[in-house]
């Protein structure tokens, strides 16, 4: 009987063993997904790009000789839902790095909990301003709105299109679209000269926004600063379309949607936004691209082309395993806290990593990466131009 007690315990701790060895022998990354809630037309093809990744690093051997292994937990855009997935990979699931979460109100709330965690998290969509002011473990893999639409306004006028006066167009229910209209356009604005003669704002429930088109049409500006998601910028392009204004609607990547041109249905011509990812720029983007629409086709997802969050959360995936390759990241649970703070520390000191949106740096822990100026002609959007961060 002692023998066989004995024996059973022999044989336990070989399995508790065998799952540590296993355990070890993985590097864990948390992901954030927005599956669900107000986010979903954006963020549910999010998971197809990580998953891209992932196999394909694992494929070439993972990091250091150890596979990466996701854990997942849909959020649904939920700042509350975000802390409670957060405080759960930190804590139960010993993950290593946090990928996201999407939205900036997310954000919000899980930098500081992840700052006293000490584990980096890195947003994929969040764009409002300054949101990694004063976080070391907090990053994003995406530019700031005053940024983008700088650029999208330095573009214009690079290339002499009209911009002698302008408007305001912005949502009210959605905290980033608000700031864009009430704060980013008017600066922007004034840093190019454009005199800022109104501002309508509407909220994105409204059907009904001939109101709001009938004043831009009496204050016929040259340019039209857009601070809405797709939705809002679909309803005011079909009613401009509809009492023939004929003005330039111009936005960040808040609309930077894929399908937008066609969901517009002939509406929006000229419409220009800044994004962070094209398709079309070289051959890695078209591959990406074509593997992108198979695996999303397969998996029977409305939308089979990759938007500039997709690309995104691809580029983080493969940051956070070059930060773990420099930092030498073993995965053992017991070097945990050292572990994480070296990935921090050499996700701050990447420059000119080459991503697929292009070059990326961390500048105050905020991703300097190239902003491409799309217009929608012909129902499609085309390339504009390409500004490169300084």
């Amino acid at each position: 009987m002692k023998k066989s007690v004995l024996l059973g315990a022999t044989m336990l701790a070989a399995l508790v063993a065998a799952g540590t060895a296993k355990a070890d022998g993985e590097l864990v990354l948390g992901y954030m997904m927005a599956k669900s809630g107000p986010y979903v037309s954006l963020a549910n093809t999010n998971e197809v790009a990580v998953d891209m990744a992932v196999e394909e690093i694992n494929k070439q051997g993972g990091i250091n000789g150890k596979k990466i292994k996701v854990v997942k937990f849909d959020t649904a855009g939920d700042p509350k839902q975000a802390t409670t997935a957060l405080r759960r990979f930190a804590q139960d699931d010993a993950a290593l790095a946090v990928i996201g979460p999407f939205s900036s109100s997310e954000v919000r709330t899980t930098f500081p909990v992840g700052e006293r965690e000490g584990i980096s998290q890195m947003s994929m969509a969040s764009s409002a301003p300054g949101l990694t002011k004063g976080f070391s473990y907090g990053f994003r893999n995406t530019t700031d709105e005053g940024r983008v639409i700088d650029q999208v306004l330095a573009s214009l006028k690079d290339k002499k299109l009209p911009t002698a006066s302008g408007a305001a167009a912005y949502a009210t229910d959605d905290v980033v679209s608000k700031s864009i209209g009430t704060v980013v356009i008017p600066k922007m604005f004034e840093k190019y000269a454009i005199p800022l003669k109104g501002s309508v704002d509407f909220q994105l429930a409204a059907f009904d926004l001939s109101p709001q088109v009938a004043q831009i049409k009496q204050l016929a500006p040259d340019v039209v600063g857009l601070g809405s998601p797709p939705e809002g910028a679909i309803n005011l392009a079909k009613e401009m379309k509809r009492q023939g204004v004929s003005t330039r609607l111009v936005g960040g990547t808040t609309i930077a949607d894929p399908e937008l041109p066609r969901r517009m249905d002939g509406a929006g011509d000229q419409l220009t936004i800044g994004t962070t990812f094209f398709p079309e720029v070289n051959s890695t983007t078209k591959a990406f691209a074509e593997e992108f629409g198979k695996r999303t086709k397969a998996a029977g997802l409305n939308r089979t082309e990759p938007n500039q969050m997709d690309a995104s959360v691809y580029d983080i995936v493969y940051l956070y395993s070059e930060a773990m390759k420099r930092a030498g990241v073993t995965g053992d649970k017991a070097k945990l806290a050292e572990e994480r703070t070296a990935i921090r520390d050499q996700l701050a000191k990447l420059k000119d990593y080459k991503a697929l949106e292009g070059s990326i740096s961390f500048t105050d822990n905020d991703a300097v990466k190239p902003v491409y100026i799309l217009e929608v002609k012909g129902g499609k959007w085309t390339l504009l131009d390409t500004r490169m961060p300084n």
